[in-house]
């Protein structure tokens, strides 16, 4: 009972909601609200996450970013030799772009997932990777990030 009860306030706050009001000869017949937000889409959210160890959302591809954020987060990525990811389009699928914003609590794109769970956006990945914690991250991935290698040559 509780899940759907958090379910719904989520699709609600987000406003993932439809209002419709039908009318026949001027009379209100119906008004009613219906949640747009169904557990079979936030199920289909959480399978998408969980697809890859690293899965990003961002605004275009990995090979053509369309914003700087986006771009920062596949660049961040490459850096640590992480080429293996998933990588949706929000641009694409605007159910995705809303979607996503719903299921993780985060209001913007781009979003990274590392094994299911929710990270951050660009500025979390950009303070990770300054701090070395990324390089931490991945490794509890069982992935090895490029930068070390790069340190041990100098």
């Amino acid at each position: 009972m509780n899940n759907v009860l958090r379910t719904t306030a989520r699709c609600l706050q987000s406003g993932a909601w439809h209002y419709r009001t039908a009318q026949n000869n001027g009379e209100l017949l119906s008004v009613w609200a219906r949640l747009m937000c169904s557990s079979a889409a936030q199920k289909n959210l959480e399978e998408m996450v969980k697809k890859d160890k690293v899965v990003v959302f961002i605004k275009g591809t990995p090979a053509q970013p369309m914003c700087g954020f986006s771009n920062a987060v596949v660049q961040i990525l490459r850096m640590h030799g992480v080429d293996n990811y998933a990588a949706y389009n929000v641009l694409d699928d605007q159910d995705i772009r809303q979607g996503i914003k719903t299921f993780s609590n985060w209001p913007t794109i781009p979003q990274v997932y590392f094994n299911g769970e929710f990270v951050g956006g660009c500025d979390i990945l950009l303070q990770m990777h300054q701090s070395g914690d990324l390089v931490e991250e991945l490794q509890k991935l069982g992935i090895r990030s490029a930068l070390l290698d790069q340190e041990k040559q100098s």
